[in-house]
């Protein structure tokens, strides 16, 4: 149960309406999260932004995979729901994928260093070594790429522990919890 009151989209303060209208139209809907999140134009106008500029990183397949490892490792239900749909809809990803993604992990090899490495920048909190910077390197990834893969890190770690905090009701399709795969 949602530990926020969840306001209808026409109630969100100005300065977030338009943020919100926009999403509303990109997605058919407006999930839960959102309207939490527009609770604070501050914050929400700012990670749009954010969104916006690392929807352009890496490829669609990695980010979606990046936001289920961060997701999984945070604990996010709802996030999970999220990004599974999208995964599947939008990356295109198999229910496999999307399984090994969540356990940190793909097929491809150059995905599957970029989901191990950003799995452990949320484990270690950044602590990464040397060792971790060299194998993503060596599989291609530069040093921007390293750079979009943190910045992916703490995006998706905002929205998890905003939903962590208010625990919105869930809209996307339920998936199994964090940790039970």
């Amino acid at each position: 149960m949602s530990r926020i009151t969840i306001a209808k989209p026409e109630n969100v303060p100005v300065d977030s309406k338009p943020t919100l209208d926009e999403f509303t139209k990109n997605i058919g809907f407006t999930p839960n999260m959102l309207t939490v999140f527009a609770q604070s134009p501050i914050a929400f106008n700012a990670w749009a932004t954010l969104l916006g500029s690392l929807s352009k990183a890496l490829d669609v397949k990695t980010r979606d995979s990046i936001g289920l490892a961060v997701s999984e490792v945070n604990g996010c239900n709802y996030c999970l729901t999220v990004h599974s749909f999208t995964a599947e809809h939008m990356a295109k990803l198999s229910a496999d994928d999307i399984i090994l993604a969540r356990k940190g992990h793909a097929n491809d090899p150059k995905r599957d260093a970029a989901i191990q490495f950003a799995q452990k920048v949320i484990v270690t909190r950044g602590q990464v070594n040397d060792a971790d910077l060299q194998i993503i390197r060596n599989v291609g990834y530069t040093d921007a790429n390293i750079t979009e893969i943190v910045a992916l890190v703490a995006m998706y770690s905002l929205t998890n522990f905003l939903n962590n905090v208010f625990d919105p009701d869930k809209d996307f399709p339920l998936v199994a919890a964090a940790g039970s795969i």
